[in-house]
């Protein structure tokens, strides 16, 4: 049996950061997730892939993200169970709860906190006949690696912000890069797309809407593509085929679990974050509430009022008094403490 102060389900980014929160307040997390590694899409999906809304960081690779969240994190010890699922959710009398993985492993915390994301997901795959043909033979749904394409003849599929930022980072690594769309209007980020339109002017992205990939074309891997133009077939000699129209997400057993569900979201107070069951919070992009925005960001937002209400859960009648980093410093586990340099302390007080 495996105990801990708070069990956090899913180890991406808002999972990862959670430990640090908790940490400040003496709380140790245990996380479990069903990757075999901790980081959730940004490890396992896109890490290559450049994030720009992190605050101090006007750019950062997403495996970089990860490991800079695991680095602040590792000094409050947390534990984890990889590569298992969380499978049921038990509640004792105490209010505690005994989740147990697919394995069999048992894990017991008087807070859940479900950080899953958007779950299990698979990718969404455009309706042409032969498309499996050619999976991993120059079809890819996901960008796990840049360094696969360059100096080969790209094309990329989808409207969205993953399709606008793939096909910017792409066009100084591919020798050609084409992005399709079947509308003119794009659903990404406004900046991306006049980014697009720049690299179009330029002659780094070949842009064709409103359009179609209708076929595809190749022996034994992928060779070429049919593009349908307002009913008009067009032949495009390319290496790679890349549809990004998104992930199909599934909470998988999570979804059994007694929980309000609203579009394959768990819904929560936006006091504290908390579920319909008392002491199970849900985090990140796996939660929903009026206004939600799915940001890494946000997640961070939401971790950290979710670990203030778990602390009163767990130490009744005490009061918890907050203080900043910059001027109370880290307390770790050990007993050990890093003070915060003293310049900013006296400019404080």
């Amino acid at each position: 049996m495996i105990k801990t102060d708070i069990l956090i389900i899913g180890a991406g980014p808002t999972g990862l950061f959670t430990v640090f929160e908790a940490g400040l307040l003496k709380l140790k997390c245990h996380l479990i997730d069903a990757l075999a590694q901790p980081g959730g899409q940004c490890s396992e999906i896109y890490p290559k892939k450049p994030i720009y809304d992190i605050p101090g960081f006007p750019e950062i690779l997403a495996g970089d993200l990860t490991k800079n969240l695991l680095e602040q994190g590792k000094q409050f010890e947390p534990g984890f169970t990889l590569g298992e699922r969380a499978e049921t959710i038990d509640k004792l009398e105490d209010g505690s709860f005994i989740v147990t993985t697919n394995k069999g492993t048992k894990h017991h915390a008087p807070i859940v906190a479900i950080a899953g994301g958007l779950g299990s997901f698979e990718p969404r795959k455009p309706m042409i006949d032969n498309i499996d043909t050619y999976e991993d033979n120059g079809v890819a749904y996901i960008i796990k690696d840049p360094e696969v394409y360059r100096n080969k003849r790209v094309v990329i599929a989808g409207g969205g912000d993953s399709a606008l930022d793939w096909s910017i980072f792409l066009a100084d690594i591919a020798s050609e890069v084409t992005l399709i769309h079947r509308r003119n209007e794009f659903r990404g980020a406004l900046d991306s797309v006049e980014k697009v339109r720049e690299l179009k002017l330029l002659n780094k992205i070949n842009l064709i809407t409103p359009a179609e990939v209708t076929a595809l074309h190749g022996k034994d891997k992928l060779e070429a593509i049919t593009v349908t133009i307002d009913g008009q077939e067009q032949v495009l000699e390319t290496d790679h085929f890349i549809p990004l129209f998104g992930l199909s997400p599934k909470l998988g057993p999570i979804a059994n679990w007694g929980l309000d569900i609203e579009k394959n979201a768990i819904k929560v107070d936006t006091l504290d974050y908390q579920t319909n069951i008392p002491g199970v919070f849900a985090i990140g992009d796996v939660n929903t509430y009026q206004g939600k925005l799915k940001l890494i960001l946000c997640g961070f937002h939401e971790a950290t009022l979710m670990c203030q209400s778990a602390y009163k859960i767990i130490n009744p009648g005490k009061r918890y008094v907050l203080k900043y980093t910059t001027v109370s410093g880290i307390d770790g586990f050990d007993g050990s403490r890093k003070e915060a340099p003293k310049a900013v302390v006296q400019s404080i007080n």
